[in-house]
C-alpha cells in the first residue's frame, strides 16, 4: 500500500499548525500565488470558494508530471471576512488596520473559508464554511494598542482571533477553527470522505 500524501496548497503557519493538532502532517507545502482581487460584485462567499479552487488547481499543475506527487490529495483553503458584502482583504498598511478595526467594533462580521480537496484521483471536492463573529465596542486606545502589536499583518479582517483579538469577541456562531483559517471538523470530513486516513497520525499528535 502506497504511503498516503497530502499537499497544502497554503503558507500559512495557522493552517500548518491546525492540521498538526489533528495528527496530520503535510507531506510538502506549496504556497500558491493567485491574484485574491474579488471579481465585480462577488459575493465574499464566492470569493472564498472560488480562491481555494484556484490554489488547488495551481498545485494541481504544478505537481503535473512529477511522478513523485501523483496520487497525492491536495489540501487548498481561502479565508475572507466581510460585513455584509463589504470584503475585508489582508491590510497591507497599520492605517488599514486600524479602519477595518474601526468597522469591526461594536457589529458582527461574517468569516467564510473556502475549503477545496483534490482527490488521489484528481477529482474536486468543495466547501465553504462559515461563522459569525461579533466584536465588542473597541476603544481608541484598544484599537492604537493591538495596531502597535503588528499581530494584524498578514491576517484577513487585519486580526487574528488566536491571539490578542480573541479578547475582542464578544460572540461566536459556528467554527472557531473557521475563524483561524481552516474549520477542522469539515476539512476532516471531507478527506476522510475521500479515502484519506485521518487517523493515522493521531497516536503522535
Amino acid at each position: 500500500m502506497l504511503k498516503q500524501k497530502l499537499i497544502l496548497a497554503s503558507g500559512s503557519p495557522r493552517r500548518l499548525d491546525l492540521l498538526k493538532q489533528i495528527g496530520i502532517e503535510p507531506a510538502r507545502l506549496m504556497p500558491m500565488d493567485v491574484d485574491e482581487t474579488p471579481k465585480r460584485a462577488e459575493h465574499p462567499r464566492s470569493l472564498a470558494r472560488r480562491l481555494s479552487g484556484e490554489k488547488a488547481a495551481a498545485a494541481l499543475g504544478a505537481i503535473k508530471g512529477d511522478p513523485a506527487w501523483q496520487g497525492s490529495f491536495i489540501l487548498a483553503a481561502d479565508t475572507v471576512v466581510a460585513v455584509g458584502r463589504r470584503i475585508l482583504g489582508k491590510a497591507e498598511f497599520s492605517e488599514d488596520a486600524r479602519a477595518a478595526l474601526h468597522l469591526l467594533s461594536g457589529r458582527s462580521h461574517w468569516v467564510y473559508t473556502g475549503v477545496c480537496v483534490v482527490t488521489a484521483s484528481g477529482q474536486y471536492r468543495q466547501k465553504v464554511v462559515e461563522t459569525k463573529v461579533r466584536f465588542k465596542r473597541l476603544s481608541r486606545k484598544e484599537i492604537d494598542t493591538y495596531v502597535a502589536s503588528n499581530q494584524w499583518q498578514g491576517k484577513a479582517g487585519a486580526y487574528g482571533i488566536q491571539g490578542i483579538a480573541g479578547v475582542f469577541v464578544q460572540k461566536m456562531s459556528g467554527s472557531y477553527t473557521n475563524v483561524v483559517g481552516l474549520p477542522l471538523f469539515e476539512t476532516a470530513q471531507m478527506l476522510a470522505g475521500e479515502g484519506f486516513d485521518v487517523m493515522t497520525g493521531w497516536l503522535d499528535a
